[in-house]
């Protein structure tokens, strides 16, 4: 039996002439999160309107536990739990006055939604909130009230859409705790334009960029991509660029500043000890060599520019 919760094949949305999701496939493992990465305007917030059922893809299928959410979406949804950018909180209300309403939202049975409220403001540390009225929350615990109400029903599915905007720094700690916690019996899906947050958070990773997957990983995947091969070495008596291109395996040098250079090689072939030896034959002062790791930010920059 497949431990998949989440297949999504070959979907598409048009609006007009604008592809806005292009025939993009992938799955969704139970408890996992999966962070879905992109720069703003990539197809994010549509694809994920496509997943939850609010939004018909103009081509392909997706569906929650083997359930088609186009053919049966009163099914598959009580299934899922989402959080939309935009919460949908009522702030005239209480936490226990809302979570109570949204648990009927989602047909929890009269005798168990007492019990499903005070689990899921215990899970999002809501529990000393209860009669407090949401409007006087502060960003952070309105958030979690957001994500009290998408787990209320204990889904298979929480689908998270940006769900660290607008906080300050300890509260995007604190969202990103809970969200490491919620998928431990969850299967999470966090829609995210920041990169650091699908490391520390993530168990796989996606990116997608006008509309089309770039990357498709585990997190693991995309951090080998920093190491790639190259070398920064330092010298103190800088040597001609000739001479360093003609060191074994080297394809290519840049001057880096203050005597500096960034050494790239061919295939995974990294001559750090010719390069040390011949340093000291030829008097060059080495004074610096160490692996140059890209940046997570820059591997996002170079898999979405390089798109298209």
């Amino acid at each position: 039996m497949s431990s998949n919760t989440l297949q999504v094949k070959n979907l598409s949305k048009l609006f007009g002439d604008n592809l806005a999701v292009n025939d993009i496939s992938f799955y969704l493992e139970k408890g996992e999160v999966l962070g879905f990465l992109g720069p703003n305007g990539a197809g994010k917030s549509t694809t994920m309107r496509m997943l939850t059922g609010n939004l018909a893809p103009s081509n392909g299928e997706v569906k929650i536990c083997g359930i088609d959410i186009i053919e049966e979406p009163k099914k598959a949804k009580a299934l899922l739990g989402y959080l939309p950018e935009m919460r949908p909180l009522y702030k005239e209300l209480t936490v226990d006055e809302y979570l109570s309403i949204a648990a009927r939202f989602h047909n929890v049975p009269s005798s168990r939604i007492r019990k499903s409220v005070d689990l899921a403001k215990d899970r999002c540390g809501l529990s000393h909130m209860s009669k407090r009225l949401i409007e006087n929350l502060s960003n952070g615990y309105q958030q979690r009230v957001g994500i009290a109400q998408a787990i209320i029903h204990n889904p298979e599915i929480v689908i998270l859409d940006e769900p660290t905007v607008g906080l300050d720094p300890i509260q995007i700690r604190e969202i990103r705790k809970l969200i490491r916690e919620i998928g431990q019996e969850h299967s999470v899906i966090i829609s995210t334009h920041i990169l650091p947050e699908v490391e520390m958070v993530c168990d796989r990773v996606q990116i997608i960029n006008k509309g089309d997957l770039v990357f498709h990983g585990s997190v693991d995947d995309l951090k080998e991509q920093r190491k790639g091969n190259k070398l920064l070495i330092g010298f103190s008596k800088v040597p001609t660029i000739a001479k360093l291109r003609a060191i074994k395996s080297v394809s290519k040098v840049e001057k880096d500043g203050n005597g500096m250079f960034r050494f790239h090689f061919k295939d995974k072939y990294m001559p750090a000890e010719e390069i040390v030896s011949l340093s000291v034959k030829e008097g060059w002062g080495l004074y610096h060599i160490a692996p140059d790791i890209t940046s997570l930010e820059d591997i996002f920059v170079n898999l979405t520019q390089s798109n298209k």
